[in-house]
């Protein structure tokens, strides 16, 4: 499930909210939420990389 949330994230990261939408120069840390999983990401926009900063597992 996991791989299935960082693979939605990969494929469209522009799609899930900002991780702070208060913060306007936090725009390209996002998080990706499914089931008891959440994936926080920040999107390189000049090397067009993601890197994922943290996974929460809720049980």
């Amino acid at each position: 499930m996991l791989r299935d949330v960082l693979d939605i994230a990969g494929r469209g990261p522009w799609s899930f909210p900002p991780f702070n939408s208060r913060d306007p120069e936090g725009e390209d840390v996002r998080s990706a939420s499914v089931g008891g999983f959440t994936a926080v990401y920040w999107i390189n926009r000049l090397a067009g990389r993601l890197y994922v900063v943290g996974i929460v597992w809720l049980d």
